[in-house]
């Protein structure tokens, strides 16, 4: 059936019925309802109808906004799109990649619809088919970082009813046309290796949490830049924050004993609350930063609020959420779009620990 002939057919229906939604007139039409949608949003641009979540009314119609399932609350006047927006619960990671989302979405005047998923594959499933149902027109997935297995998830999000795009995670082939926003973790860990041996560190370690869904590409960002800069290989030491893990000070047990042994001298610490725990039992143990231990963080949430302010690479969140944003909406604006898969470079702030104002003042 050709563009004209569903939106013809659905303006008969609407006249009709009064109301429609979109997902009955799809089935009975035997089109997608991502591509009735499109027809809706056209036909509601051209003032030939009322667009609603779940569907569409006449203009004059007096009839109640058909519902395709409970909607998620009124939609704004003038409002162009409905996205949905699904995330993991806590962490403050998460609150800033939101933030721009919704600063993004509100110079656009596009809706979003938060969602919060559990660890297990079906929760984020069932969050998401709330969401399709209720109308959204779009989805931004920032998946929880446990989400197993990874091979029946990347085979559902192929499957998705709408444009979707993948938020601060990355996904293989078998996930389809989803469209991915990230930041380039492994060259923020290059940034700070790279960083510490302009300071003359020959050797930088790699402190980061087991459960962290970005510690592999640390990882593999510290390991190529120590390759690339000709570096001696410093040790990885892979802590857990979470279930039976023990108190802060066994924890990083490993790690104090190689910086109180003079094996470490320089490392890489991801995350804030990491380093500046790590900072803490350091001090108590009479050991200094960055006089015993330069030390980069990797987040840079709390890292100036540390007793030594701490140098940190940030990745872009609000960046990331404010593209993951405008991929959406140029998805919807333009099907036939190029699908893309974006990767935001972090910056490093150079604070107190990791001893380059030290250096400064000793080469002066």
């Amino acid at each position: 059936m050709l563009a004209d002939e569903r939106r013809e057919a659905i303006l008969r229906a609407v006249e009709r019925q009064g109301s429609i939604t979109v997902k009955a007139l799809a089935e009975e039409m035997g089109v997608s309802a991502v591509t009735l949608r499109q027809d809706v949003r056209e036909l509601a641009g051209q003032g030939l109808l009322n667009r609603v979540h779940g569907g569409a009314r006449a203009l004059a119609s007096g009839a109640p906004a058909p519902v395709e399932a409970p909607a998620p609350g009124p939609a704004p006047t003038g409002e162009k799109y409905a996205v949905g927006l699904v995330v993991p619960p806590g962490g403050y990671y998460y609150a800033e990649v939101i933030r721009g989302v919704q600063n993004a979405a509100r110079a656009r005047g596009v809706r979003v619809v938060l969602a919060v998923s559990g660890e297990s594959l079906s929760e984020n499933q069932e969050q998401v088919r709330q969401l399709v149902a209720g109308g959204i027109d779009s989805l931004l997935l920032m998946l929880h970082p446990g989400l197993r297995p990874l091979d029946e998830a990347e085979q559902w999000l192929s499957t998705l009813e709408v444009p979707a795009v993948l938020v601060e995670r990355r996904a293989g082939i078998r996930a389809g046309r989803l469209e991915q926003v990230a930041s380039d973790h492994a060259y923020g860990a290059a940034l700070a290796v790279r960083h510490l041996a302009g300071l003359g560190h020959d050797k930088v370690a790699l402190v980061a949490r087991i459960e962290s869904p970005n510690t592999a590409l640390l990882s593999v960002g510290h390991a190529d830049a120590v390759k690339a800069m000709g570096l001696t290989p410093g040790p990885e030491f892979l802590i857990s924050t979470t279930g039976d893990a023990a108190p802060a000070d066994a924890r990083f047990e490993e790690v104090v004993r190689a910086v109180e042994s003079g094996e470490v001298r320089a490392a890489l610490v991801h995350n804030d609350i990491d380093a500046i725990a790590l900072v803490g039992i350091l001090r108590a143990r009479g050991t200094r930063v960055p006089e015993d231990l330069a030390l980069v963080t990797y987040d840079d949430e709390v890292a100036e609020l540390s007793d030594v302010p701490l140098t940190a690479v940030a990745p872009p969140k609000q960046a990331v959420g404010a593209w993951a944003l405008d991929l959406a909406v140029r998805r919807l604006s333009d099907p036939a779009t190029p699908l893309a898969e974006i990767l935001l470079r972090p910056e490093l702030r150079v604070r107190a620990s990791c001893g380059a104002n030290r250096r400064a003042r000793t080469d002066a």
